[in-house]
């Protein structure tokens, strides 16, 4: 009896039939943010990290109060802030763009932190023996000193990135219709949880692949290094 309570709540065929389309529309979405964030994410990242890199004294300070500003403020209150607070200074923006640009902001932040780490951790000779090639500062910082920095900064990286795109879920609180959105959505219309068990198994679906991913990044280059 208590099973087929369990069944009839949780796992209940006739809900997840009618409902799994939502499920899968949030899923393409919850896709199309993680995405949107890691290119956005990474790339500020590593561009904040190389100006860094120019020491100079104005510049440097306004990169690292982004960063810590950033890695210590909840992403979910970077969300409300922009989606919520933004319009009364004219600049509305929809639920997806909103949770895109907070979490591009925070994952930027902790790269750029982790690349600058990188970046700091290459022996100075590597830039005293490009610099006597006749190379810029530039090139030797886009040639030599950025391939290594990225390089050894892939398994923390990796691990950051997953952390911060499992965040596309606080897309939900501005009725973003993303995994958790859509499935909470349908839960209420159904009366019946079943939908939101549909989206944590989207949510498997989607994440473990890139855990496993992260996981065989973090041992092959710690390795071969």
């Amino acid at each position: 009896m208590e099973l087929d309570r369990l069944v009839f709540t949780f796992f209940n065929v006739e809900i997840a039939r009618e409902y799994w389309p939502d499920i899968v529309k949030g899923f393409v979405i919850t896709v199309q943010l993680g995405l949107a964030v890691i290119v956005t994410g990474l790339a500020l990242g590593l561009v904040l990290a190389m100006l860094r890199s120019l020491q100079r004294r104005a510049l440097n300070l306004l990169i690292v109060v982004y960063a810590d500003a950033f890695r210590a403020l909840p992403a979910l209150m970077v969300i409300i802030i922009l989606f919520f607070a933004f319009p009364y200074a004219g600049m509305p923006m929809s639920a997806f763009t909103a949770t895109w640009l907070a979490l591009s902001l925070v994952l930027g932040a902790f790269a750029e932190e982790i690349f600058w780490a990188g970046i700091i951790s290459i022996p100075k000779g590597q830039y005293e023996a490009a610099r006597s090639t006749g190379m810029s500062r530039l090139q030797t910082l886009v040639h030599v000193i950025v391939p290594q920095a990225v390089r050894i900064t892939i398994p923390p990286l990796t691990n950051r990135t997953i952390a911060i795109t499992k965040g596309t879920a606080l897309g939900s609180v501005v009725a973003l219709s993303e995994i958790l959105g859509a499935a909470h959505s349908a839960s209420s219309l159904a009366g019946n949880p079943t939908p939101l068990t549909l989206g944590a198994i989207a949510y498997l679906v989607l994440f473990i692949p890139f855990v496993i991913f992260g996981r065989w990044v973090e041992t092959r280059f710690a390795w071969r290094r």
